[in-house]
């Protein structure tokens, strides 16, 4: 496994209980894993946590079976990359220069950015479809092209690890489709890929497996079709719902029922 949690807890400051208890996630290379679940599930928490921003109380995180702890802040920006909800950028920058900051890692100190550096920069916004927008301020593009760029810098770094907290919440339809193509295509070129989202039917169409939470537990882990049932759903949700299995044992289709 590439990035496993065994027991983690972790409490906030100042909380009556933790926001996650005793979570298990195994994530493997080449595999993409959805995480789910109702706001305040502890989604969030769990990815800040499996990505070293957040202490653990209880239990571990571990990387190719080494402490998360043990991995040198370089070497572990060279592994893994994170792409959270938010985050201020203070300073004035273009497009190309916080893209550029994917690179940081893979820099001797103090080096410039070599040839091969660019193209693989120049490469990451196209693939984002942000190219066209290299030389603008960050500060001036709306919330959904600077999220294409933020997600371009994650490329760019060249991970081995992309863990993403609902990357494409603020995409129209046609670009979250092709983000979520990426990942299904990063996946499939052998990167491990956890993915935090909202979007229950979606995740069955790209995910492989996926983790189900509700109150900073896990309700449910497996394949879409294991995980995304009526009652569990219903359970976790509080709402009713109609599940259809998809055709030719594809994901399930879901349905919210008016009460």
């Amino acid at each position: 496994m590439m990035l496993q949690t065994k027991g983690l807890t972790v409490r906030y400051r100042g909380a009556p209980a933790p926001a996650v208890y005793q979570v298990d996630v195994s994530l493997a290379a080449g595999s993409l894993h959805a995480i789910l679940g109702p706001n305040g599930s502890g989604k969030s928490t769990l990815m800040r946590a499996s990505a070293g921003v957040l202490p653990a109380l209880e239990g571990s995180v571990t990387i190719g079976g080494r402490p998360l702890a043990e991995w040198p802040r370089k070497e572990l920006a060279r592994t893994l990359a994170a792409v959270t909800q938010a985050e201020t950028i203070p300073f004035p920058l273009t497009a190309r220069e916080l893209v550029s900051m994917g690179r940081y890692p893979h820099l001797g100190s103090l080096a410039a950015q070599r040839e091969a550096d660019h193209t693989i920069v120049m490469d990451a916004l196209a693939r984002c479809d942000v190219k066209h927008l290299a030389d603008r301020m960050v500060q001036t593009l709306s919330g959904g092209e600077l999220q294409r760029v933020r997600f371009a810098r994650a490329l760019a770094q060249q991970p081995r690890i992309l863990l993403l907290d609902e990357p494409t919440a603020a995409l129209d339809i046609g670009h979250e489709m092709a983000i979520l193509e990426l990942l299904r295509g990063a996946a499939d070129s052998g990167l491990a890929v956890l993915w935090v989202t909202h979007h229950l039917e979606v995740a069955g169409r790209f995910a492989d497996t996926m983790t189900l939470m509700s109150c900073g537990r896990v309700v449910a882990s497996g394949t879409p079709n294991q995980v995304l049932t009526a009652e569990t759903l219903e359970q976790v949700y509080q709402w009713p719902v109609r599940v259809e299995p998809g055709a030719e044992g594809g994901a399930p289709r879901i349905t919210p029922l008016r009460r």
